[in-house]
């Protein structure tokens, strides 16, 4: 099933502004504060994601440019990870800017799933959650999934630079 904001209605339950409230407050942390509480998410929903995602997803359109991260130098990595999330207009970016939402799910999946096997930089040491991020991550646990989804391809669609917008 491919959840988007119009099927997860049916989740949103008693409070239809959930998923926006909690959007807006992961917007409100900083760069590296957002790619840490991303990498919480992946890490401990990301069996969950898997079927929601990639498995509607056409990862296969993301390969090359998976492929391209992961045989740049750990630096390289965390600069290109950052320069999508802050949509700073790059030529890795605007590769991702081209995505789908569901490619972009899985784009992110991958990169977890990597960092945790050593491919790519692994999380770094100064990911430590602040007060700030551990309040969105706990935010975010008290979402159902489909909620958590909502927030994730909320997070996710913004980042990179759409070349033909």
């Amino acid at each position: 099933m491919t959840y988007t904001a119009e099927s997860t209605k049916f989740f949103i339950g008693s409070d239809p502004n959930a998923v926006p409230a909690t959007t807006a407050q992961f917007n409100t942390l900083s760069l590296d504060e957002q790619l840490a509480v991303m990498w919480y998410i992946y890490t401990k929903m990301g069996r969950s994601i898997t079927p929601a995602a990639p498995g509607v997803a056409r990862l296969q359109l993301a390969e090359g440019l998976l492929n391209e991260i992961k045989q740049m130098p750990f630096e390289a990595q965390l600069q290109a990870m950052r320069d999508l999330a802050s949509s700073k207009n790059t030529p890795i970016s605007r590769a991702y800017g081209v995505l789908g939402t569901n490619t972009k799910l899985a784009f992110w999946y991958q990169l977890a799933e990597w960092m945790k096997e050593g491919y790519v930089i692994s999380m770094p040491s100064f990911y430590q959650l602040s007060t700030s991020s551990s309040q969105v991550l706990s935010l975010i646990e008290q979402l159902d999934f489909g909620q958590q989804i909502t927030v994730l391809r909320n997070v996710v669609a913004k980042m990179g630079v759409d070349p033909l917008a």
